[in-house]
């Protein structure tokens, strides 16, 4: 049997977008406009039931690769404000992380400062805290290119 591991962290990405806090609450809460910049691409499949005990589920790689699967369930949401939910990351079938994210809309001039923070705990080498801060700037960016549009 190999051997298991915990690794816990936490990260914060604080940014700005040159559009109004409810514009880019609705990229997060409209399930069109979502799958549009976090994760409708080649092979991938997304689903989004956004409401207080609602889900979301991503699932896709890279071709050849390992399959991986996001599943968030959602228990905070104060309209255009505050979206609480925790998501679990699986390849392969392989539980990688369980994370609970907190993502804050703060008025910031004529736009928005997103302020997103995640608490994470890795298990068995599967992923880092690193990669995972990595990737959710890059979906970021990919919300930041979808609200200029």
């Amino acid at each position: 049997m190999s051997e298991r591991s915990a690794e816990h962290a936490t990260f914060v990405i604080d940014r700005n977008y040159e559009a109004a806090p409810q514009q880019v609450f609705a990229a997060w809460s409209d399930p069109a406009a979502k799958a549009t910049w976090f994760g409708a691409g080649d092979g991938s499949a997304h689903e989004l039931d956004f409401r207080i005990g609602g889900r979301e589920v991503n699932r896709g790689g890279p071709p050849g690769g390992a399959v991986y699967v996001y599943e968030a369930h959602i228990y905070e949401i104060v309209d255009g404000e505050r979206i609480a939910y925790a998501y679990d990351m699986t390849a392969d079938g392989t539980r990688i992380s369980v994370s609970l994210a907190t993502v804050e809309f703060k008025p910031s001039g004529e736009g928005t400062r997103l302020i997103y923070t995640e608490q994470d705990a890795f298990f068995d080498g599967g992923d880092s805290v690193e990669s995972r801060e990595h990737g959710t700037r890059v979906l970021l960016d990919n919300l930041e290119t979808t609200l200029k549009g």
